[in-house]
């Protein structure tokens, strides 16, 4: 459907209406509606600048000046939505909420142009765009509590029930959420994305809260136009997904205003007054195709496509206003050609704004970090009459060396008295303390508020950690093993690592997913216990990547990523070696070399450890082993046994695998001229690889080796050993680069 024909038809049917009887404009638009006419008028104002913006899109893209074309004529009803809502009220918008994104911008107080340049810089790609500053065209604005969603599908539900969560949450930590203390969230998305996994993820989980008797105020909007891109939605299919336990259902035609204002009113209530959710079902049109390169005519029929035109929203709202006697035809059409004006004017000004001009300028927004703010913050420690409380008068100091599954413990538990708005949780860590004792005791010190069980769905924890994190609280999620992470994995790469891309720094979610990981746990469990695949990970931009190996390196990095986070809106995967976590010994049964003393408080100072740093172990003059997790402890081993031949051998722990430590690596590789990889990943998107690459592309000429584990997944039992990473493998590689 062109544009064109979209406003012959308004031109034409508009004009064609006839006047009602006057009505008071404070008084019901019409018989039965709470929708008075001056908001009628204000709301009808709102969907006419709407549809002008993807008028202007189209424009735009003509001259090549324009660079996204989905729009939101047809779905102009989205503005009674917002109007029942709160301003303060948080919304994650579908990327057919102009309307929705007009009206909360004037109920912000802000001018009616202010709104409208908002998304019109969006759409010619400017620099000076208020929200993602250029590198998306987003609905989205820190002024305005929307939150800005890239998403295409549905994947930022399980962070609307997140936040949904966080407001509740907060109140009962004693902390102040952004948004209010009586706030609800609103999450709006397409009828095909109501098939996606994270939005059944979404609904599942706030369905699970409810059942419960938990609080979670969400409002889900779905904007069934009854077509996704090509493929139809089932008669009936949306209503039949969305009538869950705990979730009640409203629905309305969103092409009529009154109407779905009403519905709205009465959705919004509800959530508001039972801090329950609801799911509001708005029956609306998609009018000048999916977007401005598609041809529906290739898969629909002209009669469907005059159906569609036949309900136009805005013209529907222009009948309400003729009929009740607040506008006649010849006013509305007058307001339509001055808008239009108005509109496309703002529109070629905005494509004479500063465009993004370098990598630089496009990145500067991916991973802002502060390394004085966060090696001021890591060090902190909570007053001692509150950590003497928290350990029952056993502080961990005074406690003999400990492994790394106590010295993570540990940790967590004096991050947990210095951050009032941290939270611990996930599958099984509450009572249970986690499958390998890691968070045992903790929700007995700290409460069922701040330490918790999840559902068993890994879209839903990293959910939860999604909306706590960009409503300032600080979570701590646990994902039970790295294999599981996979099942979830867009909620880190396409959610929490974008916010702050796609925000310049405006919305963040600093967070640590702890992720129990990699092998030899001794033939137990098969692959899925022993995953040793990072691969999907290591290519996020600004995600930081944590593997320690040792009790003492576990607990600084812990802090230093608890503090990135909470400074900097760092995502941090904090990876843990399943093998290591009771690992008391290093070379010999009872020599207890691979435990440690936890530091006093006030040593923390010196024993930061910042983001990229590695640790270097021996000052042999002769080879560098580079390693990291369980290799560590076998590089270890196998370099004392060369040592003992007199080879000279030092070993570099990586400890953090992204961001790589750059420095060190070169610096430690230079001082030998033989460096060898000991990686514990596949062959395949290993480590190693990106380590060879940067040496080579730093101008490092020396010798470089690499053994690995075999691409193939992790079998049952003692199957194990043949595809793992070996001790033997490392020395036997170790004395041929020796020589």
């Amino acid at each position: 459907m062109a544009r064109d024909t979209v406003e012959t038809h308004f031109t034409q049917t508009v004009a064609a209406l006839k006047a009602g009887p006057a009505r008071d404009p404070s008084r019901p638009v019409r018989e039965g509606t709470a929708l008075t006419g001056e908001q009628c008028r204000m709301l009808f104002r709102h969907q006419l600048n709407s549809r002008l913006l993807d008028i202007a899109a189209r424009w735009l893209r003509e001259q090549d000046q324009g660079f996204y074309t989905i729009g939101s004529a047809g779905h102009e009803g989205n503005a009674a939505v917002a109007a029942a809502l709160r301003p303060g009220d948080p919304a994650l918008l579908h990327y057919r909420s102009g309307a929705f994104y007009l009206t909360r911008s004037e109920q912000r107080d802000r001018l009616p142009e202010q709104g409208i340049r908002d998304v019109l810089m969006g759409l010619t790609a400017a620099a000076e765009e208020p929200i993602a500053g250029g590198r998306h065209k987003v609905f989205g604005h820190p002024e305005l509590a929307v939150i800005p969603q890239t998403s295409t599908i549905a994947s930022h539900l399980p962070r609307a029930v997140g936040v949904a969560f966080a407001i509740e949450r907060a109140k009962a930590l004693g902390t102040s959420p952004p948004w209010g203390a009586d706030a609800i969230t609103v999450c709006s998305f397409g009828d095909a994305s109501i098939n996606h996994a994270s939005a059944l993820s979404g609904f599942n989980t706030a369905s699970y809260a409810t059942y419960q008797g938990q609080p979670l105020p969400i409002l889900f909007v779905c904007e069934d136009n009854g077509i996704g891109i090509s493929v139809r939605t089932p008669q009936g299919w949306v209503e039949s997904a969305a009538r869950r336990p705990g979730i009640e259902y409203f629905a309305a035609d969103g092409c009529d205003l009154a109407d779905a204002y009403d519905a709205a009113l009465r959705a919004v209530q509800h959530v508001r007054a039972n801090r329950s959710p609801a799911f509001l079902h708005l029956s609306t049109v998609r009018l000048m195709g999916h977007a401005g390169s598609d041809v529906e005519v290739a898969y629909r029929t002209q009669r469907e496509i005059r159906a569609d035109l036949a309900r136009d929203p805005l013209v529907r709202t222009a009948a309400l206003l003729v009929e009740a006697g607040l506008a006649t035809p010849e006013d509305l059409l007058k307001q339509y050609d001055s808008a239009r004006e108005h509109v496309l004017r703002i529109a070629l000004e905005t494509t004479r704004s500063p465009r993004l001009g370098s990598a630089a300028e496009v990145m500067e927004p991916i991973a802002p970090r502060k390394p004085e703010l966060i090696a001021k913050l890591a060090p902190t420690a909570a007053a001692p009459e509150v950590r003497e409380k928290a350990f029952a008068g056993a502080l961990p100091e005074d406690d003999k060396p400990m492994t790394l599954s106590l010295a993570i413990n540990r940790t967590l538990a004096d991050a947990l008295a210095v951050y009032p708005e941290m939270m611990v949780f996930g599958e099984d860590v509450a009572k249970k303390g986690g499958v390998y004792g890691v968070t045992r005791g903790l929700q007995k010190r700290f409460g069922p508020g701040r330490v918790f069980d999840t559902l068993l769905d890994e879209q839903a924890i990293l959910g939860l950690a999604l909306g706590s994190g960009v409503s300032d609280l600080l979570p701590v999620p646990e994902i039970q093993y790295l294999a599981y992470l996979h099942n979830a994995l867009d909620q880190i790469r396409g959610e929490a690592a974008t916010l702050s891309f796609f925000s310049r720094h405006a919305y963040r979610n600093g967070m640590v997913v702890r992720v129990a990981g990699y092998a030899y746990q001794k033939g137990f469990g098969g692959h899925f216990h022993n995953d040793n695949a990072i691969a999907a990970l290591r290519d996020i931009p600004g995600l930081v990547i944590a593997s320690p190996a040792r009790p003492d390196d576990a607990s600084a990095m812990l802090r230093t990523c608890l503090a990135a986070a909470r400074t900097c809106g760092t995502v941090c995967v904090f990876l843990e070696p399943i093998a290591l976590y009771h690992t008391k010994d290093l070379f010999d049964e009872g020599d207890g070399g691979w435990m440690a003393s936890y530091a006093p408080t006030g040593r923390w100072a010196e024993t930061h450890v910042p983001i990229g740093r590695a640790r270097s172990y021996g000052d042999g003059r002769d080879l560098t082993i580079v390693t990291f997790g369980n290799g560590l402890r076998m590089s270890l081993r196998a370099a004392v046994r060369l040592t003992q031949e007199g080879y000279g051998v030092r070993v570099l722990d990586l400890r953090w695998l992204a961001p790589l430590p750059l420095d060190d690596l070169l610096r430690m590789a230079e001082l030998t001229g033989k460096v060898l990889i000991a990686d514990e990943t596949r062959h395949t998107g290993s480590i190693s690889e990106g380590i060879i690459a940067e040496l080579v592309d730093a101008g490092y000429t020396g010798s470089i080796a690499r053994v690995t584990s075999a691409d193939s997944f992790v079998p049952l039992g003692p199957a194990a050993d043949h595809v793992l990473l070996s001790e033997e493998e490392i020395e036997q590689a170790a004395r041929k680069l020796l020589g």
